[in-house]
């Protein structure tokens, strides 16, 4: 913690005096965005105090600064989904392996990451048991139960859980880890024209999480055949773009399975005529990987930057007394400013701590990515005033204590947007349309998201990866933006020169 390492600093160099106040920091980030992204977050994860490493490796621990993100996101989510009946549930964490292999492409997807409990004590289980990597599998021997007839659909379920897949490549806190918490949605219904609408629906909701409450653009989008949900009829995601790194990044997604999996579980029903018929079903999840897309998006040299939505701090107000100062008042200003502001539901604390300088405590706060700094000193104090410092472009303003709630209210709004404003400019100054294989290797060579005319061939697609294999990982398709530029007349496809079908994005991606 980088709190503790200032206390052990002033320790070694011999600060035993009671309350004296640490004038090193001890805080400011090693490694640069621009320079070295990987070692970057990896430290302002940690310094921010997001998250702690593990002694699993690919298993993070999750603070209270992380948490109260996944809570907001959570409420958020939670109360929509309600507003389309979509209940909650839990089903357990262990799978049989009869029940994972029923559905063959999809269990081929997952193989390689399904981890297995086979001991129990020190004897042999007689028949290992599986982790859920996702819960198709577990629920709908259930769903084939519970469902005989029109009157018992649509079966609209939800559950808030963790999944384990054993990653083995590049384990990076919250973008691939190996469990992971997530909500999944599996969805029943009579007909395809309501599964279709569903998937699109929840799609929205994705993209309310990405660009209303962590401040990121995204792209809506159906992914490609060799891409999609393995199993599923058809897969539609929102995906980022992480300019510093050049790379796509899967945001959510929302899977219309056709009938497949109701074909291998029997999941059938009864019409109003007496005829029989099968489900058509969706399955829908968001992860903890959205609060790893926000850090690498916003976060500075300084540490995170929380967009206000989801900050469980929005302002931290912070006492700045001199030494003739009137001290008691300055302390009374900042108790009554924090109580001004949560009374009119603004999320607000002070931080009151003697044995630290303000200077100590303004990096503390920035690193923690707190979108509003307000400072209280003797000037003021007379003035009748409060100073505000953005986190976002560290730009002050005096504002006078009437103001005050009107004021932080409208700071905190703009924050929002310029955050949004500012990421959506980058992201947008990153995508590169190409018409050849040519532009496209050039593109891809300045770490572009690349818009292209494509055949919709999946031998093209295994072809594009097989060719642009290197270091850096493959290319491949992103999705196929649902809003299509058009498409003129003869345009061909720019890594198979047949016909082209769609426009589609395409890149290195996480």
């Amino acid at each position: 913690m980088a709190g503790g390492d200032a206390k052990a600093k002033a320790k070694a160099s011999g600060g035993g005096k009671k309350k004296e106040v640490k004038k090193e920091t001890g805080l400011g980030l090693v490694n640069r965005k621009d320079e070295n992204f990987g070692e970057w977050y990896s430290e302002v994860v940690v310094n921010g105090e997001m998250i702690e490493y593990y002694d699993i490796s690919g298993c993070y621990i999750l603070r209270p600064w992380a948490m109260a993100i996944w809570d907001i996101m959570q409420k958020f989510f939670d109360a929509e989904i309600k507003k389309m009946d979509i209940q909650n549930c839990y089903f357990p964490l262990f799978v049989s392996p009869g029940v994972l292999q029923k559905e063959k492409d999809h269990v081929e997807g997952f193989a390689p990451e399904v981890a297995w409990v086979t001991k129990s004590g020190e004897s042999e289980l007689e028949v290992p048991i599986a982790i859920r990597p996702t819960s198709e599998t577990v629920m709908y021997p259930y769903y084939s139960k519970w469902i005989r007839g029109h009157r018992d659909l649509p079966l609209k379920l939800n559950q808030w859980c963790n999944v384990v897949r054993w990653e083995f490549s590049h384990p990076t806190p919250f973008i691939r880890s190996r469990e992971f918490l997530w909500q999944e949605g599996h969805t029943a219904f009579a007909t395809q024209a309501e599964a279709d609408a569903e998937v699109l629906d929840i799609l929205e909701l994705y993209r309310r999480i990405y660009e209303e409450y962590l401040a990121i653009p995204v792209t809506k989008g159906k992914k490609s055949e060799l891409e999609k949900f393995a199993g599923g009829l058809y897969t539609t995601s929102v995906e980022a773009f992480v300019p510093n790194t050049g790379r796509g990044i899967q945001g959510a997604t929302s899977h219309c399975l056709g009938q497949n999996f109701a074909k291998m579980f029997e999941i059938n029903f009864e019409n109003e005529k007496g005829e029989k018929g099968m489900v058509w079903q969706n399955s829908w999840a968001y992860s903890t990987r959205t609060i790893g897309v926000m850090v690498m998006v916003h976060g500075d040299d300084k540490g995170l930057v929380l967009p206000p939505k989801v900050a469980s701090v929005q302002v931290i107000v912070i006492p700045v007394p001199y030494k003739d100062a009137d001290t008691q008042g300055i302390f009374d200003a900042v108790a009554a400013t924090v109580d001004t502001l949560s009374e009119a539901g603004i999320r607000a604390k002070s931080d009151l701590r003697d044995n630290y300088s303000p200077g100590w405590k303004y990096s503390h706060w920035e690193m923690k990515g707190v979108p509003l700094r307000i400072e209280i000193g003797p000037k003021d104090l007379a003035n009748n005033q409060v100073r505000a410092v953005r986190r976002d472009n560290a730009a002050k303003i005096d504002i006078p204590r009437a103001q005050l709630v009107e004021q932080v209210k409208e700071m905190l709004d703009n924050i929002q947007q310029s955050l949004f404003d500012a990421a959506k400019q980058k992201r947008d100054a990153c995508i590169q349309t190409v018409k050849t294989w040519d532009e496209f290797m050039e593109a891809l060579s300045q770490r572009k998201m690349i818009l292209a005319p494509w055949c919709d061939d999946e031998e093209v697609e295994k072809d594009v990866k097989g060719r642009t294999k290197g270091e850096m990982g493959a290319a491949k398709s992103l999705c196929s933006p649902f809003d299509q530029p058009e498409l003129p007349e003869g345009t061909t496809c720019f890594a198979s020169e047949k016909p082209a079908k769609k426009w589609t994005y395409w890149g290195r991606s996480y």
